[in-house]
């Protein structure tokens, strides 16, 4: 399956070159725009000593409920991290789950400081709000519970289930010309579809497909990843939001570098 050690290097500069990027984008954001976030300034956050977090409360293994309520995954374990480097303590922190479509706008509408919620950095989203070095490279990957299915080969004239109107059609045609693609509404359609054979595989993100096979063990992941895309912290535009967003580049970029990123993501099984 993995070799983690060849595994690791490449993810290792896949960060820096990302990181190089989403910097750019970063400076660029802080001018050439009109639009002003209103989140906490750093003083204002350390003066009242918590930080105000937007996170995912329903999506293993990045931001879920455990049985007894509490939030658990990647993306809380950072939000933590971050809040003992910014206000001196993990438990200084106050999640607001967010829904997929509030995940730039609390930030923008000052209900949250910043977001850690599965957001893709992307060119667009940069000319509204700035994005921190990425935590983790998600990427669109396939998971199947079929044994015959080794490699991406052993698909190429299968059918595969995909999110209709999703980025992954095109990346799955690209690898895949010939495999016959089944457009389904949801996860749970997908899922329907395999058990009953109408698909053999289903393609979607690696930070989602990480929680269906937690959740079924007897399905399993494809030691590939047809695309990289980096998942940021969301934090406002603006010079008086500068020093936080530095502080959280700086701390993103230690925990890269000491090798912390990588442990929790292993710990969270996120390939």
């Amino acid at each position: 399956m993995y070799n983690r050690c060849n595994k690791w290097q490449i993810i290792t500069r896949l960060h820096l070159v990302l990181s190089v990027t989403i910097f750019g984008i970063f400076c660029f954001s802080l001018v050439g725009t009109g639009l002003t976030a209103s989140a906490a300034e750093m003083s204002e956050i350390q003066q009242r000593g918590y930080l105000n977090v937007a996170v995912k409360d329903n999506l293993r293994p990045l931001g879920f409920k455990d049985d007894n309520g509490n939030l658990q995954g990647l993306e809380i374990d950072l939000a933590k991290h971050l809040a003992v480097d910014l206000v001196g303590k993990a438990e200084a922190v106050k999640f607001q789950p967010v829904a997929n479509r509030d995940r730039l706008s609390v930030v923008l509408d000052k209900k949250v400081d910043f977001a850690i919620a599965r957001v893709t950095a992307t060119e667009s989203r940069a000319r509204i709000v700035s994005f921190s070095v990425p935590y983790y490279l998600d990427g669109t990957v396939l998971v199947t519970k079929d044994a015959s299915v080794q490699q991406l080969s052993d698909l190429s004239k299968q059918k595969i289930a995909v999110l209709n109107n999703s980025s992954t059609i095109a990346k799955v045609r690209y690898y895949l010309p010939n495999a016959k693609l089944v457009g389904v509404d949801s996860y749970q359609e997908a899922r329907e579809r395999i058990e009953n054979n109408a698909a053999t595989a289903f393609a979607a993100d690696a930070s989602v497909l990480s929680g269906w096979v937690q959740e079924y063990p007897q399905y399993r992941l494809l030691p590939i990843k047809l695309s990289t895309e980096p998942l940021s912290v969301v934090m406002p535009k603006g010079l008086q939001y500068d020093e936080l967003r530095r502080n959280v580049n700086q701390a993103i970029a230690r925990y890269l570098e000491k090798g912390w990123l990588q442990q929790h993501s292993q710990y969270w099984g996120l390939p």
